[in-house]
């Protein structure tokens, strides 16, 4: 063979490997690794499908004793490391289930491991509750005033669960984390880590936009006033009017009285709040709008958590229709009540994904819905 041959088979093989296309986008999106966890496996692969690339191999087990054991089915040495796992369902499995994974990848090498967890768990405790609570002491409400305030002060010894969270996670290994609307923005300063913390707002708006006919004349409403800017945002984005309705509740999951606060008359109104879970105040609040007039009841949830009597609640109630995010599995929730309609955001996590892997700013998703 002549000397020269081996050079020109070299150059004819760099020009074949510049000639030949991208057959998908894992050739454009080297080192990166998405793991499922149990929570919510459905949204993880439309997360994968979307960014054309397989979901890793992940095996889940639970032993006699209930312990939780993850195998990670393949190497994630120098990889940028993805798992998807809500805060849902058997929510303290799960939280330890995704710090199992996290920390599995991290001491397999690595290079850095990103938490996506669309509903963040705990993060409705994220402060110290002010709240008097006379079963506590044991008393009558009538006897509260009657305390002294250090006896009133000793009350609160509730715990900062989601702090708890932030931390573990760090602990765990975890870089990163992906979320979205966390029930207090502040949350985001629990962690030493970067958190991204995505609105579902963009996609709440397509969604009003596109399946409201009568949304110019609609009214933005919030169920308590933690939910203002929330709700501001959104009515200022349509152009329309926004109300509020001031709730005072007795102790966890139960409503005491609610006063509206803006005019609803002749108008659609539409609820607006991060999460649902026994859906007593959104309940609650249809009835009071429809009774202030307000000719349709529409509302929007992006966590549609729907424990208890939540289902029998909003079939019950004078909703046109509730509509909730996938960031929770609502499979099973849609089958139980034809009230509930579904908006997708996989595609929203998808493409933080894909700018993050990237090293480009996310930032573009805050305010629009990828396509």
């Amino acid at each position: 063979m002549p000397a020269w041959s081996g050079p020109i088979r070299a150059k004819s093989l760099v020009r074949a490997n510049l000639e030949k296309p991208a057959t998908s986008l894992q050739s454009r999106m080297p080192n990166i690794k998405v793991f499922s966890g149990t929570s919510h496996p459905d949204l993880a692969q439309r997360i994968v499908d979307r960014l054309g690339i397989d979901l890793g191999k992940v095996v889940t087990k639970k032993f006699s004793n209930l312990e939780t054991c993850v195998e990670i089915g393949e190497s994630v040495r120098g990889e940028d490391v993805y798992i998807v796992q809500s805060g849902s369902g058997e929510v303290n499995d799960n939280l330890m289930e995704l710090l199992i994974m996290i920390n599995a990848c991290k001491i397999a090498s690595a290079s850095r491991v990103t938490a996506v967890i669309p509903c963040f768990p705990y993060a409705r405790q994220d402060k110290k509750d002010k709240e008097f609570i006379p079963e506590v002491l044991n008393i009558s409400s009538s006897e509260k005033f009657q305390c002294s305030p250090l006896s009133i002060s000793q009350v609160s010894r509730a715990p900062i669960s989601a702090k708890l969270v932030a931390n573990m996670l760090s602990v765990a290994g975890a870089d990163h984390i992906i979320t979205m609307d966390l029930h207090a923005s502040q949350i985001q300063g629990f962690f030493d880590i970067p958190v991204d913390n995505l609105y579902a707002e963009p996609a709440v708006l397509k969604w009003i936009k596109e399946n409201i006919p009568e949304w110019k004349n609609s009214i933005i409403v919030s169920p308590d006033a933690g939910g203002a800017k929330r709700v501001t945002s959104i009515a200022d984005r349509l152009n329309v009017e926004f109300a509020l309705i001031h709730k005072e509740r007795k102790k966890a999951n139960e409503v005491a009285s609610m006063v509206l606060v803006g005019d609803v008359k002749d108008r659609v109104a539409i609820l607006v709040d991060d999460m649902a879970d026994t859906c007593g105040t959104i309940c609650h609040a249809a009835e009071k709008l429809m009774e202030a007039g307000a000719t349709k009841v529409y509302a929007i949830l992006t966590h549609g958590i729907f424990s208890g009597p939540a289902i029998n609640r909003i079939n019950n109630a004078c909703f046109e229709a509730v509509v909730v995010t996938n960031t929770i599995p609502q499979d099973g929730h849609m089958k139980d009540c034809t009230k509930i309609r579904c908006i997708d955001v996989s595609m929203m996590f998808a493409e933080a994904v894909r700018r993050t892997h990237n090293g480009e700013s996310v930032s573009y998703l805050f305010s629009n819905v990828p396509y």
